[in-house]
């Protein structure tokens, strides 16, 4: 689980999360010839990037042969629902309803069938927690 004090990412931090997330790991060859190439960077770009990454905790790595190969420490959703923890945290909780009021209206933005999806999600955690199980 990521601490409570979120690491800031950059746009290239989170284009080679998204990349290791999608090919489960690589190295920074292979990292800098599906993210670093597109965009006009270095492979010691890429590398340096792997490394902040790693030492920010949100990358694995391990030595095979000669270079490092890197995994997500963290899942996609742990680290979006850390982001929205730090930035709910920042604004106030206080005001957690203008939050869930936003949530709502950016999920309806990127797709009007969210809130189906939403309401799903709601009914599926509400029916665990009846249960007793605890929330994930």
């Amino acid at each position: 689980m990521l601490s409570s004090q979120f690491p800031a990412l950059g746009d290239l931090e989170k284009a080679v999360l998204d990349d290791l997330w999608s090919h489960v790991s690589g190295d920074a060859k292979e990292v800098h010839a599906r993210v670093g190439v597109a965009r006009g960077i270095s492979p010691n770009t890429v590398q340096s990037t792997l490394e902040r990454l790693y030492r920010k905790s949100l990358l694995t790595r391990e030595k095979i042969s000669h270079a490092y190969v890197y995994s997500p420490r963290v899942q996609r959703e742990e680290l979006m629902g850390a982001m929205i923890a730090d930035l709910v945290g920042t604004l106030g909780k206080a005001q957690s309803g203008s939050m869930l009021s936003a949530f709502v209206d950016f999920a309806v933005r990127a797709d009007q069938s969210n809130l189906d999806r939403l309401e799903s999600l709601i009914a599926a955690r509400r029916a665990s927690q009846s249960a007793g199980e605890e929330p994930q």
